[in-house]
């Protein structure tokens, strides 16, 4: 029997083509998770917690394994991946599901922290990313955390073709088979900001100054809590 390739678009098929697109990718869940456990607020027994863009669910596993007393809420505009993400945590914890966007959740201060991996870089810089982080900003209580993963504009000056080489390097060795093509709709539809952007943006939103816990290449890691 032929293999036949996975179609970097199916649920069934994100993480995998993900971790051969991404450096580090396979470490991003269990990090943002562990790092938000000890934060102030959902540090604390049974803390509300909200996975912002929950996709297939890696971060919900990753919630589920190291803070089963979390009380986790999962949102994703798809249904499709909320569909296999559910299917993935069917032996967990009960999960609040909801086929639903950041902007749309209308929680106000309920929850002591927040997760978002990968899903700020797929909105334009035209209001969206502001109403995106200042939802996730409100749905917060008062010094509850956010992770926040994101490819970033490369700030590696002068390195840019040898930084493109290495992306490329690394997906070869990672075994990516999908073509240019194949792979446009995740990797075109891309809208990064730089450091300076992501702070005014940030801040705009209410959280304090980015701090960068993670950077793999131009995929980089911050941890944000929401001002007093």
């Amino acid at each position: 029997m032929v293999e036949q390739p996975l179609d970097p678009l199916a649920p069934a098929g994100y993480d995998l083509v993900l971790q051969q697109l991404v450096p580090g990718y396979a470490s991003l869940a269990r990090l943002a998770v562990a790092l938000l456990a000890v934060g102030p607020l959902a540090g604390e027994t049974g803390a509300d917690v909200l996975v912002a863009g929950c996709g297939t669910g890696a971060e919900l596993l990753e919630a589920v394994a190291q803070r089963p007393d979390w009380r986790l809420t999962a949102i994703d505009p798809s249904a499709a991946m909320l569909q296999v993400a559910q299917g993935r945590l069917r032996h967990a914890p009960a999960i609040e599901w909801r086929c639903s966007t950041a902007e749309s959740l209308q929680e106000s201060g309920r929850f002591a922290g927040a997760l978002s991996v990968l899903v700020l870089q797929s909105l334009p810089d035209d209001g969206s990313k502001l109403a995106f982080l200042t939802a996730l900003a409100q749905s917060l209580r008062p010094g509850g955390q956010l992770v926040l993963v994101d490819l970033m504009r490369s700030s590696l000056s002068g390195l840019g073709e040898q930084v493109e080489r290495a992306w490329l390097g690394f997906q070869r060795a990672s075994g990516l088979t999908a073509t240019a093509e194949q792979l446009a709709p995740l990797t075109q539809a891309l809208h990064p900001i730089g450091a300076a952007r992501l702070t005014a943006l940030v801040n705009a939103a209410g959280f304090s100054d980015p701090a960068r816990i993670f950077q793999a290449l131009d995929v980089e890691g911050f941890l944000l809590q929401r001002r007093r």
